[in-house]
């Protein structure tokens, strides 16, 4: 997840309309038969909770991998609100589109719109966070949160000696990633006898509100040696105020970790600011979903959960992700 601002959206409908962005294809996703005894193009519409920097990757990919399948995919944004996304699922519904995919704003409020589409016998994925009671038959294309927040505060740990106070800058509490990101983060720390969580709030995702929140810590006066973040834009946030505070950042000073690989946290990392971060891969994530979902509008079987796997990222293997 990433700064929802000045972001430019390439190929994306951001409202619910019902025009489709066509993609070209010598050999096009088809379905069923046409007028005149031809087959249809599919259509699939996708909506996204925002389009910040994480997401917009994974809106990139679904684009790109529509157009190398030749199927019509229309891409809307939420703007984080429950019931603006359940509207543009139905909207998907009313125009009878071939699939649909959903990254959902909250994942404890999925159900309406799950049953929406399985009224309707449409095709459903779920991508990058995980619905609550996800029912057998509607796949969750994403990655182990859990796993996530482990590996992170793991190499957080490692590099404090296993000592030192804890916060933890947590994303929206109704996303299954920033639930699991947190207990990850926790069941490492209560691994470490010298170590301590002291404070964790939500950040819900943002760098501004990660920021503000380590600023509010640092002025309690706290001793604080580690921030393990649910994202990078929240770990960059909380750089920002320790800067600002004139402390030191790493192993001599504050540990910051995040998660997502994305291009600001990889610069962060070079400048020797960001210990840790873990690769999220937008680019499979959405790719995956555009697979899946063609896949059960043609009539296959797809498994359940599709996973995309994390990978830590440090300073020795940052290179390799420069590009992803």
């Amino acid at each position: 997840m990433a700064n929802k601002f000045g972001l430019k959206v390439a190929a994306i409908v951001l409202a619910s309309a019902s025009v489709f962005t066509a993609c070209s294809s010598s050999a096009p996703a088809t379905s069923g038969s046409a007028a005149g005894g031809g087959t249809k193009t599919l259509k699939i519409g996708v909506t996204f909770p925002i389009l910040d920097q994480f997401l917009q990757k994974v809106a990139d990919a679904i684009t790109a991998e529509a157009k190398a399948k030749g199927v019509e995919v229309n891409i809307v944004a939420a703007d984080e609100k429950t019931d603006t996304q359940l509207g543009q699922v139905e909207n998907f519904v009313s125009q009878k589109v071939d699939g649909i995919i959903v990254i959902p704003v909250d994942t404890d409020a999925a159900g309406p719109m799950t049953d929406a589409a399985k009224g309707a016998n449409i095709p459903l994925v779920y991508v990058n966070r995980k619905p609550a009671d996800l029912p057998s038959g509607v796949p969750y294309v994403g990655s182990d949160s859990l796993y996530a927040g482990t590996v992170e505060m793991q190499e957080l740990a490692k590099l404090a000696g296993g000592q030192g106070n804890v916060v933890i800058l947590q994303g929206d509490p109704a996303n299954e990633a920033a639930v699991q990101r947190t207990k990850g983060c926790n069941d490492v720390v209560a691994q470490n006898p010298g170590m301590k969580v002291i404070k964790t709030q939500a950040g819900n995702w943002y760098r501004e509100k990660g920021q503000s929140i380590m600023e509010n810590w640092l002025q309690s006066g706290d001793d604080i040696k580690v921030v393990c973040a649910n994202n990078d834009e929240m770990a960059l946030g909380a750089i920002n105020a320790i800067k600002a505070d004139n402390k030191k950042l790493g192993a001599d000073g504050i540990l910051v970790g995040g998660v997502d690989a994305t291009a600001d946290a990889l610069a962060a990392m070079t400048a020797g600011d960001l210990a840790v971060t873990v690769f999220q891969d937008a680019a499979g994530q959405g790719k995956g979903g555009v697979d899946a979902v063609v896949d059960l509008a043609n009539g296959q079987t797809v498994k359940d959960y599709v996973d995309i796997p994390y990978q830590l990222v440090t300073p020795d293997n940052m290179a390799d992700f420069a590009s992803k």
